[in-house]
C-alpha cells in the first residue's frame, strides 16, 4: 500500500476502509482532518484502474462487463466524496475549507477522464445500439439510454482543442463555485448587529432573546445582544424589533452579502461563471446552459419553464402588491410616513396579522418545540406508512448535537438510518438539506440506505428548549420527505436509487409532507406546548392559517423572483459587458418586481445556482409545488391518511429514477397533474 505522510498505510486511513460500525455507517468517530485529502488520492487512482479494466477488457460489450462494472466502480471515492461533502457543508473548519479548494479541480479532472473517456463511451454506445430487442428489463434499458446520453452531454464527442478547453472550463468552474460558496459562509459569519437596548428586540420571544444573548456573550461582549445573517435570528428580529434603522442595517447586511467589494465580492466569480457556463454550452452545441441542464428534467426547455412560471406570477405578484399597498396603511399609522422598505415588511406583516386576525406568530412557538415536531413527523410516516422510527445511542457523529436513527417496517424489517442535524452554527452552510451517504441498491446483495437531514434551528440555551417558528416546522417535514426518497427506494442500481431523480422531480417528495404537517388533524398529533402539554387549540390553528394566507403573495414572489433571476443568468447567450449587480437589477425590472421585495437569494449568495446543483434548476420548487399540490388532492379526495393511496404513492417514490418522473406520477395518479389545486391552495383563484 502506498503510505501516507505520517508513514501509515493506507489502510489506516478509515474512509478507505471497511466500516465495521453499526449498519456500517461512517466511523466519523475515528475520521480526522487530514484522512480525507489522501483518501481521495487514493481512492482516484483506484477508480482510475477501474475504468481502465473497463476499457481494456477484449470482450465484446456486455451489460454486465460494462453497465455493471461502471456502477460497481468508484465505490470508496463515492464513500469518500459523500462523507466529506456532507462534514463540509454541516461541521466545516479551515482545513476541510483548503482541502475543498484542493480537491475540486482534482475531481472535476478525474471526472472528465471518465465522461470524456471514449473507449468507455464506445462500449455504452454499443450496448445503447443493440437496445431494441434486446432482453434487458426496464430498469436495465433505462440505465444504458442515461448513461448514454450523460456521456454525450458531458462532451464526449469533442477532440484535440476543444476537449482540451472543456476540461479547462470544467476545472476552472470547480474552483470558481467552491470559493463562492466560501464566500457566502464568511460573509454570513463576519456580519453582527450588536445592541444593548432591551427595547430594540422588542416583543422577540424569550428563547430567541437568551440566543442573541449567547451569541453576543460568544463574540465577546459583556452585555446586549447580537444578531446575525443566520435565519434563526435575522427572520424574527425583521418581525419584531421596533427600531427601523437596526432593522435596515440587518436587511441590508443580509441583502448585500457578498457584494461589498471586499475579498469575499463574489461579483466577478459571477461573471466568470456565467460567461464560462456560455462557452461550455456552445461547445457541447447548445445554446445556453439552461438548455443543457434541462434537456434531462421533466420539463425539458427554458420555453416549457418560462411558460409555466408565467401562468403563476401575475396572480403572486398583484397579490404582493395588495399587502404592500395593506402594509403601508399600518406603517403611516405609526407616523412613518414615505415608502414601505423591505426591511419595513415582516415588521409589518406582523402588525397586520395582529390587527386584523389577532394573531402573533411567536405565539405559535411553545406548541413546536423540535423534538415535538421530529416526533409529529415520525408519527405521520407511522400513520401513512407504517413506519417504526427509533433513536440509536453511542452512534459515531459529525457533531454532538446530531441524532441518529434507525428506520424500520411496522414488522421490525430495517429500512435504513437517518442522521438529524438541526442547529445553526458558524460552521454550517445555510439552509436545509438532505444528503445521502449510502445509497439503497440490489445489484450485489442489499444495500440498505443511510441519509442524513440538516437544518438550521435556533439552538437550545441554557434558560429554554428549541422552539420553532411554523416555517422552520414546515422545514423540518420538508426535509423529512426527502429522506423518506431516499429510504423508501427499492431498485437495482445505486445510479437510479433514491433521490438520483431529474431535478423538478426531487422537490417533489419533500413538498408533499408540507401538506399534511398543517392539518389539524396531524397538528393534534405533535403540536403541544412544550411546558403545559396542551395541544394547540383549534381556533389558534384557523387564526394561523387565515394569517398565513395574508402572505402569501410576498413568499412566492420572493421565490419565483429567485427562479427567474436563476433563468436570466442561464439563459443569456453572451457574457460580454456583463455586470453582475446591473444585470440582476434589469432582470428582476424586467419581470415587474416591487421595490419591497428582494428575490429570496440574490446574485451574491446565491449558492444553488452557483456553488451547488441547481444552476437553471431554481424553478423545481415551484414545479414541484404543482405536483405536491396535486398529488395532495388525491389523499383529500379520499381520506388524509387512505392507506392505499400512500401505498401507491411509496410504489412511486421506491422507483427513484429507474423511470422518468412523469411516467412515475401519472401511474400514481392516473392522469397529468392540474394547475387548479396548485394555483387553489396558494389563494390565486
Amino acid at each position: 500500500c502506498q503510505p501516507t505522510d505520517s508513514g501509515k498505510t493506507m489502510n489506516d486511513n478509515p474512509l478507505l476502509a471497511e466500516w465495521d460500525t453499526p449498519f456500517g455507517v461512517p466511523p466519523f468517530d475515528q475520521i480526522k482532518n487530514e484522512h480525507y485529502l489522501p483518501a481521495f488520492e487514493q481512492a482516484m487512482t483506484e477508480n482510475k484502474a477501474e475504468i481502465d479494466a473497463i476499457v481494456n477488457n477484449n470482450e465484446a460489450a456486455t451489460f454486465a462487463n460494462t453497465m455493471e462494472a461502471l456502477e460497481r466502480s468508484g465505490a470508496k471515492l463515492q464513500n469518500t466524496s459523500r462523507v466529506f461533502y456532507a462534514v463540509a457543508g454541516a461541521h466545516t473548519n479551515d482545513i476541510l475549507d483548503s482541502v475543498r479548494t484542493v480537491i475540486s479541480p482534482m475531481l472535476s479532472k478525474h471526472y472528465d477522464y471518465i465522461n470524456l473517456n471514449k473507449g468507455l463511451f464506445e462500449r455504452v454506445e454499443e450496448i445503447y445500439n443493440q437496445l431494441e430487442g434486446s432482453e434487458l428489463n426496464a430498469q436495465q434499458k433505462r440505465l444504458v439510454s442515461e448513461s448514454y446520453k450523460s456521456f454525450v452531454r458531458s462532451g464526449v464527442g469533442l477532440e484535440g482543442a476543444e476537449k482540451e478547453r472543456l476540461q479547462e472550463i470544467n476545472g476552472r468552474l470547480s474552483e470558481l463555485t467552491t470559493k463562492f460558496g466560501q464566500n457566502v459562509l464568511a460573509e454570513t459569519n463576519n456580519f453582527e448587529a450588536h445592541t444593548t437596548n432591551p427595547d430594540d428586540y422588542g416583543t422577540l420571544t424569550s428563547s430567541l432573546v437568551s440566543l442573541a444573548a449567547a451569541e453576543a456573550k460568544k463574540r465577546g461582549h459583556e452585555e446586549g445582544w447580537s444578531f446575525t445573517l443566520q435565519r434563526p435570528s435575522i427572520n424574527p428580529f425583521l418581525q419584531y424589533s421596533p427600531n427601523r434603522e437596526l432593522r435596515e442595517k440587518l436587511f441590508e447586511g443580509y441583502a448585500m452579502r457578498a457584494d461589498n467589494g471586499n475579498e469575499n465580492d463574489n461579483k466577478e466569480i459571477i461573471e466568470e461563471i456565467a460567461a464560462l457556463r456560455i462557452e461550455r454550452a456552445n461547445l457541447l452545441g447548445y445554446k445556453t446552459h439552461a438548455d443543457i441542464q434541462l434537456s434531462s428534467s421533466v420539463a425539458q426547455t427554458p420555453k416549457a419553464v418560462f411558460d409555466f412560471m408565467d401562468q403563476v406570477w401575475p396572480a403572486a405578484l398583484s397579490l404582493a402588491k395588495e399587502e404592500r399597498d395593506a402594509l403601508t396603511l399600518e406603517m403611516k399609522k405609526d407616523g412613518i410616513e414615505g415608502e414601505l422598505k423591505g426591511s419595513d415588511w415582516r415588521y409589518y406583516v406582523e402588525k397586520v396579522r395582529k390587527a386584523k386576525y389577532n394573531f402573533d406568530e411567536d405565539a405559535m412557538r411553545p406548541y413546536f418545540e423540535f423534538t415535538a415536531v421530529r416526533d409529529g413527523a415520525f408519527a405521520l410516516a407511522k400513520k401513512l406508512f407504517g413506519l417504526e422510527v427509533r433513536e440509536l445511542q453511542d452512534m459515531p457523529k459529525w457533531h454532538e448535537d446530531q441524532q441518529v436513527f434507525e428506520v424500520l417496517e411496522a414488522d421490525g424489517t430495517h429500512i435504513g438510518i437517518l442522521y438529524m442535524d438541526f442547529f445553526a452554527r458558524e460552521s454550517k452552510r445555510g439552509g436545509a438539506w438532505m444528503n445521502a451517504l449510502r445509497s439503497q441498491s440490489k445489484m450485489d446483495g442489499s444495500v440498505t440506505p443511510i441519509v442524513t437531514n440538516n437544518f438550521n434551528f435556533p439552538a437550545p440555551t441554557a434558560d429554554g428548549p428549541s422552539l420553532l417558528s411554523f416555517s422552520e416546522s414546515q422545514t423540518l417535514f420538508h426535509e423529512f420527505g426527502h429522506a423518506l426518497h431516499g429510504l423508501f427506494s427499492n431498485v437495482t442500481y445505486p445510479s437510479q436509487s433514491g433521490t438520483n431523480v431529474p431535478r423538478d422531480f426531487v422537490e417533489f417528495p419533500s413538498q408533499v409532507m408540507e401538506n399534511w404537517m398543517s392539518e389539524p388533524e396531524v397538528l393534534k398529533l405533535y403540536a403541544k406546548h412544550y411546558q403545559t402539554g396542551e395541544v394547540i387549540p383549534d381556533e389558534l390553528v384557523q387564526k394561523m392559517n387565515d394569517a398565513n394566507a395574508f402572505n402569501e403573495g410576498f413568499r412566492t414572489v420572493e421565490y419565483m423572483a429567485a427562479a427567474y433571476l436563476d433563468l436570466s443568468w442561464h439563459t443569456l447567450t453572451s457574457a460580454d459587458g456583463i455586470k453582475a449587480r446591473s444585470f440582476e437589477k434589469e432582470a428582476m425590472s424586467k419581470i415587474g418586481l416591487i421595490d419591497q421585495i428582494i428575490p429570496r437569494y440574490r446574485s451574491g449568495y446565491f449558492n444553488h445556482i452557483f456553488a451547488g446543483g441547481y444552476s437553471a434548476g431554481y424553478y423545481s420548487y415551484l414545479w414541484s409545488e404543482l405536483l405536491d399540490a396535486d398529488c395532495f388532492q388525491a389523499f383529500k379526495e379520499t381520506d388524509l391518511f387512505d392507506q392505499e393511496t400512500a401505498k401507491k404513492y411509496r410504489t412511486m417514490l421506491s422507483k427513484g429514477g429507474s423511470a422518468p418522473g412523469m411516467d412515475l406520477y401519472v401511474e400514481f395518479r392516473g392522469k397529468t397533474p392540474e394547475i387548479g389545486p396548485l394555483l387553489e391552495k396558494k389563494g390565486f383563484k
